[in-house]
């Protein structure tokens, strides 16, 4: 009972906020709708719809931050009253989606994230993890602002077991958790996320197969999604047939699927009766250490096989964060251009990478290092799934890994193309896909009358390249019309 009393205890909320005015607060904080003033006009620009594909010479209609109309160029007649826009020569796309961020990650970081997602083009972010007040404090904000901040969706802590890994025992592990030692403590925790009106569930690694069974239960009681990693305690095709929706990083899949994926169970449960208290980072990361890399050399075609036609079958979404695992393989945050990057950051913090990277500098690239055969191992999963009709979205775990916000979601498009991905399909995966994942897909993720005016203009067509996503004119938020210099502006350096 102590641990379910210490578990408790650390997803109350202070009185000072309370969960019913933290609920209160959810559902009276509406979106400010813009002005008159951003009531306009963007004329002759070509369309880049990720369903429809690409549309030349029209005209779009901003009205009180919705797309009010569509017409074809030469229907725009004289006797319009708003402002007009010249979008001639540039392409319009739906705003930009990174499905895996943590705002919780980094203190020093936090409060610069909105304006660098913006100023990259990202309008809508999925929190996969972080404590329920703090998360809560930050989608209250930006609702109470929504023209200079993406729309932010929010799971709460990770739903882990006992002992959990994300506990504040160092900078690289803060509290991003709730420890879970019994089914009960499950059964409060999460009703105390479901009663705050969290958007969506992540399952964790450290969770026993009883209390996974009882998260998911739950959650299908509620109509609420659960992404997550798949727990140690148990393999793929359990997690998934007991109705798992999502996969982090394709986190814990190698292990399901290699030829001797049985005795690595068996192994790992005896692993995790844990006789040498170690914490919960130190366990996941030995069995991790113990299992993973022997395990993608012994893949089994026929368990391949049966997954991806599990996780197809199911609409099992995939969040691979190939930049994260890219950027340690590579050390391209060593590079001359992603160094320079740094000066959007706060100085302070912008320092503490640079110190923090410096030793990395002189270490030789290995390319048959496990970082790196696992990285190439990540993009080939990545290649058979997609082909194999597994949905993905695009997300990056940023600020983890010197990732900086918005900039590493445009990283993480080019790594999905250099895995197989059209262009289409990458930009459909940091649009309309995550859309359809949290059940906004009749609000966002495309251009079509009636849809949240949140959009990007860029100087390229990114189904031609899909680099020119980072080629950006302007961004539109919430019907707000951004400039970069504008953007550029909002930075907190």
């Amino acid at each position: 009972m102590v641990a379910l009393a210490n578990s408790i205890q650390w997803l109350h909320i202070p009185s000072c906020i309370g969960v019913a005015i933290i609920y209160t607060l959810l559902i009276t904080c509406k979106p400010i709708m813009t002005s008159s003033e951003d009531s306009y006009w963007i004329t002759n620009v070509t369309i880049v719809d990720p369903i429809e594909g690409t549309q030349p010479s029209k005209n779009v209609w901003i009205r009180n931050g919705r797309i009010t109309e569509i017409t074809n160029y030469e229907e725009l007649g004289d006797d319009h009253s708003a402002r007009v826009i010249d979008g001639e020569g540039l392409y319009l796309i739906p705003g930009l989606w990174d499905a895996h961020v943590h705002y919780a990650f980094d203190d020093t970081m936090r409060p610069a994230m909105n304006a660098l997602f913006l100023a990259h083009g990202v309008t809508s972010v999925r929190d996969t993890g972080g404590p329920l007040e703090l998360v809560t404090q930050v989608r209250i904000r930006t609702l109470e602002q929504p023209m200079k901040a993406p729309n932010v969706y929010i799971a709460g802590p990770l739903i882990d077991g006992s002992p959990n890994v994300y506990n504040d025992s160092s900078p690289s592990y803060p509290l991003l958790s709730v420890e879970n030692s019994s089914s009960t403590s499950i059964q409060y925790n999460t009703q105390l996320l479901i009663d705050n009106k969290v958007d969506f569930l992540k399952a964790y690694e450290m969770l026993s197969q009883e209390q996974y069974l009882e998260l998911m239960r739950l959650a299908r009681e509620e109509g609420l999604l659960v992404t997550g990693h798949i727990p140690l305690s148990m393999d793929l095709f359990s997690a998934v047939e007991a109705g798992l929706n999502g996969i982090e990083h394709l986190r814990n899949i190698e292990m399901s699927i290699a030829t001797n994926s049985k005795e690595l169970l068996i192994e790992r449960l005896s692993i995790l009766e844990n006789p040498d208290s170690l914490s919960g980072a130190e366990l996941r990361s030995s069995l991790h250490a113990k299992q993973r890399m022997d395990a993608i050399q012994m893949i089994d075609s026929t368990l391949l096989v049966k997954a991806a036609e599990l996780l197809a079958k199911n609409s099992v979404w995939q969040t691979p964060t190939l930049a994260l695992y890219n950027n340690f393989a590579t050390r391209e945050f060593l590079t001359e251009n992603q160094l320079a990057e740094l000066k959007k950051l706060p100085t302070s913090l912008a320092e503490q990478w640079r110190m923090s990277m410096e030793p990395m500098r002189n270490m030789d690239i290995n390319p048959n290092a496990d970082i790196a055969v696992y990285n190439r191992w990540m993009k080939e999963m990545v290649r058979y799934l997609h082909a194999n009709n597994v949905p993905f979205m695009a997300g990056t775990d940023t600020p983890i890994g010197y990732l900086i916000p918005g900039q590493s979601l445009h990283k993480e498009l080019e790594l999905l193309v250099e895995s197989g991905f059209s262009n289409e399909h990458a930009l459909r995966a940091a649009t309309i896909n995550p859309a359809t994942f949290l059940g906004v897909e009749e609000e966002t993720g495309q251009i079509k009358v009636g849809y949240n005016a949140d959009l990007v203009l860029l100087k390229g067509n990114p189904l031609q390249n899909i680099s020119f996503t980072q080629q950006i004119h302007a961004v539109i938020k919430n019907g707000s019309f951004w400039s970069v210099s504008e953007l550029d502006s909002m930075l907190i350096r």
